[in-house]
């Protein structure tokens, strides 16, 4: 009797793998995905907070913007430099006292199993006082 019982039950486990393993396979690409996307948010971010420290410091400098600009480039040197967008505000001229506004952008997609679920752009923005 606990032979043929066995034997009934010899292929449930795999039919149950079967069907739960794809739906595993897809929460773990999602969870992988959403990694992604918060650690370019993070870095996106602390780029931000890089350029706009090097703008409150920049005043004096020939050409505070490119300072600015290439200040958050070399921090988020882990992007895509060509799809970064970085916006400095304004332009000229900086006075003490003034404030700047440093506004990057960077596009995401999230992707899972070759279906774009989401797609859009981050932002980050900081305002530093112009020393």
């Amino acid at each position: 009797m606990w032979r043929s019982r066995q034997h009934r039950e010899s292929g449930q486990a795999m039919v149950e793998l079967v069907l739960v393993l794809p739906v595993l396979a897809l929460i773990l690409v999602g969870i992988i995905q959403f990694g992604t996307l918060y650690n370019r948010y993070v870095t996106l971010t602390d780029a931000t907070r890089a350029g706009a420290r090097v703008a409150a410091v920049s005043r004096s400098a020939t050409d505070p913007v490119s300072a600015t600009t290439q200040a958050v480039r070399d921090s988020a040197s882990n992007l895509d430099q060509s799809k970064l967008g970085v916006t400095v505000s304004p332009s000229t001229p900086w006075s003490a006292g003034g404030q700047v506004t440093v506004t990057v952008t960077y596009p995401y997609s999230i992707n899972l199993v070759g279906i774009v679920v989401k797609a859009g752009t981050l932002t980050s923005t900081t305002k530093e006082r112009i020393e």
